[in-house]
């Protein structure tokens, strides 16, 4: 009788396990969880962190300064399909999440790390590559500021904040 209750008890717990490990896995099919606000690091089981310096994911804008209210083109380039993504815009002064995205692509959506909208994510695990968005910059100065963007080309491979060129403020007091 122990060894049956025991044998039962194993399974159970076996598949409470893979249950578990499951649900957790498509959970980020729907994008990043908010704990990846801070370090933008995807908290996928057994994810292997990559070298930033990779060299087929760019994040640019054509715009090398921008004034306080701002409306200012970022696009992301790849030359290989990824699933997900973390896209931000952070003071290089301090690195700070900063400003709003107006304008994402179909597959995405809006986080609020700090404030509404101030992050983008990926909504579902379709293929992707060249992607658009446009960030607002606040209306108050903030300084020079950078994009970081994490890519997840899948659950078990991921580049974690790959920077822009410094996007430099002018109109500062």
């Amino acid at each position: 009788m122990e060894d049956g209750r025991r044998a039962h008890i194993t399974i159970v717990g076996w598949a409470c396990t893979t249950l578990c490990l499951v649900s957790y896995a498509s959970a980020f099919s729907h994008g990043a969880s908010l704990s990846a606000c801070t370090d933008m690091m995807p908290r996928h089981l057994r994810a292997q962190l990559h070298s930033p310096s990779n060299n087929y994911v760019t994040v640019h804008t054509n715009m090398s300064f921008y004034f306080p209210g701002d409306k200012v083109p970022v696009t992301v380039r790849s030359t290989r399909d990824f699933m997900g993504f973390l896209l931000q815009a952070r003071k290089v002064s301090n690195d700070e999440i900063a400003g709003t995205f107006i304008f994402i692509p179909p597959g995405s959506k809006l986080l609020t790390c700090f404030e509404d909208g101030d992050t983008v994510t990926h909504s579902d695990k379709s293929l992707k590559r060249n992607l658009s968005f446009v960030w607002k910059a606040p209306d108050q100065p903030i300084g020079d500021i950078k994009f970081f963007i994490s890519i997840v080309q899948s659950y078990f491979v991921y580049w974690a904040k790959i920077e822009s060129a410094i996007v430099a403020q002018r109109g500062q007091n």
